[in-house]
């Protein structure tokens, strides 16, 4: 299976950011740490190695870019407004760094967006937005509420980047193409987000599956399992 490791300076970002990519050929698939996970946190915790099939196959090449959660969400330190202005350009370094550099690595104009926990967010979120971007969009145990992250502060920003507000007021027609998997688990600490999220895709009619498999907690045995189920769908 190959693996490159990329540094490249993001003039979104203004600073250098990580990428891990895995295998040589195929569908492009951006795959997002768990809250404040770094770009290894899928190679480390063995859910690449639960794809590998897949990649050495050469049916989907992975692409793991770092997360800026600390600076962004999870940023105590700073006003709510410019924690969610940074994950707005975060954001941005995806869509005009990233998805630009897998279009080009592949000759898909389609990717595929994957993450576990708040990796699920990020791909529902980047999805959402981007719906003529992304062909499929795997959510394993994600939750797709950020309003909690901002201490009771709420602006446009804010809304634009929380799919439970935006997405019942989303028309654009590619979201009824895009292949949705929403996985959860009985024991979830997330399952509750997930069955909203799915209550707002029946209302609008946009076909996904909600998983919710028996027995299993929020945490990277079950999310191993899961994720190369979802891919063999491809």
């Amino acid at each position: 299976m190959q693996e490159e490791y990329i540094k490249w300076y993001s003039p979104n970002l203004s600073m250098d950011i990580d990428m891990l990519t895995f295998g040589h050929s195929g569908y492009p698939l951006l795959l997002f740490p768990t809250s404040q996970g770094r770009y290894y946190e899928n190679k480390d915790f063995k859910l690449i190695d639960s794809i590998q099939h897949f990649i050495s196959s050469g049916k989907v090449k992975v692409y793991c870019p770092d997360g800026i959660d600390s600076l962004s969400f999870y940023n105590k330190g700073v006003h709510p407004g410019e924690r969610i202005r940074n994950h707005i350009w975060y954001d941005k370094m995806l869509l005009e760094e990233v998805v630009s550099r897998a279009q080009h690595d592949t000759g898909h104009h389609k990717v595929i967006t994957a993450g576990c926990s708040f990796g699920g967010y990020h791909a529902a979120n980047f999805a959402f937005r981007y719906p003529w971007l992304v062909s499929h969009m795997f959510s394993l145990s994600g939750a797709f509420d950020i309003r909690g992250q901002f201490d009771g502060f709420y602006n446009e920003d804010i809304y634009f980047h929380n799919p439970v507000d935006y997405l019942p007021h989303a028309n654009n027609p590619e979201l009824w193409n895009m292949k949705i998997v929403l996985g959860t688990s009985d024991r979830d600490i997330c399952r509750p987000y997930n069955e909203q999220l799915s209550e707002i895709l029946n209302k609008k009619g946009i076909s996904h599956w909600l998983d919710i498999r028996p027995n299993a907690d929020h945490d990277w045995p079950i999310w191993r399992e899961m994720f190369p189920d979802y891919l063999s769908k491809l």
